[in-house]
């Protein structure tokens, strides 16, 4: 339930967003809009006010503003065989019909910077005052590259790093596909670690390294269920598990799976004092709570005010939306695998709850980004799509003819089936990695 529900928040915002970009370019320019609806048709429920019908349809997949004469989602070609009205948009200058088809992606590279503005400005960049390697995933890239647990970060290609951020942006954009050197403190002698041009593959985008001072931290509990009952609370921060230490939530899960229906000892931080508890996991080899790994070390707050807060804003979204297009061509180039680097509705579900988790802020960081994808996605030159759109357009202005109505429902219709059969991929794709 908490997956639908937080699948319901996270799509329901960023379409909300997008189709509000073209409804409200289409209402400046005069054009009158029928309909304004979630989801594509066929309609499940709505009300009409004034000329334009607001509603949900049945097929989630996105949404759509249906603007007078204009061939859309909606697939509707009566307008063709009447006089263009000055309120349609096939009427209109050809910078307007631009911009109310640009509109929605405007809005969500918008509704990012937003996020990550007041992200900035309520609470700044919290940094993890570590460089230090604590754990590495086993048979990861990192480990086949030359990483050790306890390996201290100095610098990446002459540039010092002082946090885990920093290190973590000069690994995996600032350097991207160059020649690392990575210098480094390991069993107290300095070594350089080269890592050729090529060696990372692009569809690494996590090495399996992970800071250290991470555990795994209690983030709700299961009344009547034995964590519950010993005494476990919410914010309790896992140390071990019947002896071995606890990482990550992963590490807490195995361990606890292992001892279905006998005794373990649990040790948690609370408070800054050290408590044991004594649990009992079920048949099932479950406690009953809830857990994610967290960084617990030191960090440090940076604080921006209203104006400095732009321009960190800003950077955000730009690269964010870099990482995003780099990560496309990969695809397109086949240099990462399509079903390693597509999500659908499950995999949204998954990632939109355990954001939500971790907080309010989590949660909006990961709808930030989920944003920038759906504008940028939006923006390809398919069918159906806002490019889509576009391209026809642009065609239209260079060439100065209109492109035929016939032509262009076609486009609509075979955009949308490809839609239909791409999002049954994704859904598949989940399915398998669920």
């Amino acid at each position: 339930m908490a997956y639908v529900i937080y699948f319901i928040i996270t799509i329901g915002v960023l379409v909300l967003f997008h189709e509000f970009g073209h409804f409200i370019a289409a209402k400046l320019f005069g054009m009158k809009v029928d309909t304004f609806s979630i989801g594509f048709p066929p309609r499940a429920f709505g009300k009409k006010i004034g000329e334009t019908d607001y509603c949900v349809s049945w097929v989630p997949i996105g949404g759509y503003v249906k603007i007078a004469g204009m061939v859309d989602e909606s697939f509707d070609t009566d307008f063709a065989n009447k006089p263009p009205q000055p309120n349609e948009f096939r009427s209109k200058p050809m910078y307007q019909r631009i911009i109310v088809v640009c509109a929605g992606v405007i809005m969500n590279l918008i509704l990012t910077f937003l996020i990550f503005y007041g992200i900035n400005l309520a609470q700044g960049r919290i940094f993890s005052l570590t460089t230090t390697i604590g754990y590495i995933v086993p048979n990861s890239p990192a480990t086949k590259l030359g990483f050790s647990t306890g390996d201290k970060i100095l610098s990446i290609n002459g540039k010092a790093v002082q946090n885990w951020e920093q290190m973590e942006s000069a690994l995996y954009l600032d350097n991207v596909a160059s020649h690392l050197q990575v210098r480094m403190v390991s069993d107290g002698a300095t070594r350089v670690l080269d890592i050729p041009k090529g060696a990372i593959k692009p569809d690494e985008v996590d090495l399996g390294i992970y800071p250290d001072h991470l555990h795994a931290v209690v983030t709700s509990l299961m009344a009547g269920m034995p964590a519950s009952k010993a005494g476990v609370k919410p914010g309790d921060i896992i140390l071990s598990v019947d002896g071995h230490p606890a990482n990550s939530d992963s590490d807490v899960i195995k361990y606890v799976k292992q001892n279905a229906k006998k005794p373990i000892s649990l040790i948690v931080r609370r408070d800054g004092a050290e408590k044991r508890f004594t649990v009992t996991p079920d048949s099932k080899g479950m406690i009953g709570i809830g857990i994610v790994t967290q960084y617990t070390g030191p960090t440090k707050r940076f604080k921006y005010n209203v104006f400095t807060a732009i321009a960190a804003g800003f950077d955000q979204t730009i690269g964010a939306t870099r990482l995003l297009v780099e990560s496309l061509v990969h695809i397109v180039t086949g240099k990462i695998p399509i079903s390693k680097a597509l999500g659908g509705p499950i995999r949204i579900a998954q990632l939109a709850t355990q954001s939500a988790e971790m907080g309010l802020v989590s949660f909006l960081g990961f709808m930030a980004l989920l944003s920038i994808d759906l504008a940028v996605l939006n923006i390809l030159p398919i069918p159906a799509l806002d490019g889509g759109h576009l391209a026809f357009l642009i065609y239209e202005s260079i060439f100065r003819r209109e492109v035929p109505t016939k032509v262009k429902l076609f486009a609509q219709q075979v955009g949308f089936a490809l839609l239909l059969l791409f999002m049954a991929f994704v859904i598949y794709n989940d399915i398998v990695h669920f």
